[in-house]
């Protein structure tokens, strides 16, 4: 019993608020609804756009490639032509550039490779 008479003692100790309605009002919640509502947008232009949007313009179509007039006599020039080949000169200046050619470029891959000495 003495447990319950401690409990009803410090409910009536205990501090009570104030719950008025003044209290409860929000101020700064009432100034936002109240500009909220007292907003008027400005009405927006109807050419407002021209500077912002490019007009649009349609692809237009690529024209199909035309055959030559003559092309019988062409494939003929084509066929009579010589063709180029590369001169004698050509392949001794590539071997010289680039060692003895292929026989020599295996056989140095095929020869054994001494490791290199750690220097301590």
């Amino acid at each position: 019993m003495s447990s319950l008479r401690l409990l009803r003692q410090a409910a009536r100790s205990a501090r009570t608020f104030s719950t008025s309605a003044s209290s409860r009002r929000d101020i700064v919640q009432e100034l936002y609804i109240k500009e909220l509502r007292a907003y008027k947008p400005s009405p927006v232009a109807k050419d407002a756009h021209l500077g912002a949007v490019k007009p649009f313009s349609p692809i237009q179509p690529p024209k199909p490639p035309t055959l030559p007039v003559d092309l019988a006599a062409e494939l003929a020039a084509y066929d009579a032509a010589e063709p180029t080949t590369t001169g004698e000169s050509a392949a001794t200046s590539s071997a010289g550039e680039f060692g003895q050619g292929a026989e020599a470029f295996l056989t140095f891959l095929e020869a054994d490779v001494k490791p290199a000495e750690a220097h301590h």
